[in-house]
């Protein structure tokens, strides 16, 4: 074998040629080690996929978006988004489970993480054992808007204008089992109020009739409704960040009227196969967690009222494990079924 030949070698040799023998054999070695290491760390090796389970435009996209090409710089390869809309993200989560290229990636949300598992009676996925969390991305908050026909300033006097007249009030969402049909489910259920819910195929036809007053209220995501809030078309009561938000300093959050710890915000996150390795994970989540706090990531992520989180694998993990304890109870007293 090529040691036992080298130890004859050396026995056999003068001082003077153990001494070039020994720093050939380092060089050899030092030679060796480098090309090792590179190819077990070799990653990415072609162009990365993320996939958004939703259609072009919104909050998702530019999440999604941002976070891309922050990582086309860091990662040595071009990081593009791909939009595969369909069943509630049931149809993109499905397709990324099962992909095993190491350079599949997937945006999750609130909904495909924490509500699918529990309005569905049978999902295409397993949304704590097919992907690996990668880092929890951004939160954008949800604005609870009401009509200008509707006599409440704030969300104590909605309240209580609720409470006055049952039943007498509509809220509209995006759909059942929507971020915008959670956010109203959960301040009834925390509230004690009662409205009915008219459920719209999308954000765009709901917005239309709570322009015209056909609807009472809404939840939704901040940078759909800013526009229509600073045209005084229609009247934010509260919001469901933690803090109040820049873009509307008078405007009081939930938990400050009346709900201490209240929350509500759709959330994104990075997702990764089951079938990434550990290291390439690593690897993928320590320069995710700074893509999305790089300057020209957090520039586009506030011009939306999103929030950059960034963060560990484990702490996305249990992350996702508090939010499908919370929605799981919502759900089920609000009977909450897919559309």
């Amino acid at each position: 074998m090529l040691s036992d030949h080298y130890t004859s070698l050396w026995h056999s040799a003068t001082p003077t040629r153990r001494h070039l023998l020994g720093a050939g054999g380092a060089l050899a070695l030092a030679g060796l080690l480098p090309a090792t290491a590179s190819a077990q760390g070799a990653w990415p090796t072609k162009s990365v996929r993320f996939v958004v389970p939703f259609a072009p435009g919104g909050s998702s996209e530019i999440v999604a978006r941002s976070t891309a090409a922050e990582l086309s710089k860091t990662l040595g390869q071009s990081v593009y988004v791909d939009n595969k809309p369909g069943a509630a993200g049931n149809i993109a989560m499905q397709e990324v489970a099962r992909a095993d290229d190491q350079h599949t990636l997937i945006l999750g949300h609130i909904g495909t993480l924490a509500v699918n598992p529990y309005i569905f009676d049978k999902l295409p996925y397993d949304a704590n054992k097919d992907f690996k969390p990668v880092s929890l991305l951004a939160k954008v908050p949800s604005l609870y808007v009401v009509h200008p026909n509707v006599p409440a300033k704030n969300l104590k006097e909605f309240i209580a204008y609720a409470k006055k007249n049952p039943a007498k009030l509509s809220y509209g969402s995006a759909g059942n089992g929507s971020a915008g049909h959670l956010a109203f489910e959960y301040l009834k259920m925390t509230a004690d109020i009662f409205m009915l819910h008219v459920p719209y195929r999308g954000t765009g036809p709901m917005m239309t009739d709570l322009l015209s007053g056909r609807l009472d209220a809404a939840a939704v995501g901040a940078a759909a409704l800013l526009p229509f809030i600073k045209a005084g078309k229609v009247r934010c009561i509260a919001t469901g960040s933690t803090q109040r938000l820049p873009q509307l300093p008078d405007v009081p959050t939930v938990a400050e009227q009346g709900f201490p710890g209240f929350e509500m915000t759709q959330w994104y996150g990075m997702l990764a196969p089951a079938s990434l390795s550990q290291d390439h994970l690593d690897k993928l989540a320590v320069e995710t967690a700074k893509a999305v706090k790089a300057p020209d990531s957090l520039k586009r992520l506030q011009g939306d009222a999103a929030e950059a989180i960034g963060g560990t694998p484990a702490q996305f993990a249990q992350f996702i494990a508090a939010e499908q304890a919370r929605w799981q109870k919502v759900i089920k007293r609000a009977q909450v079924k897919p559309d």
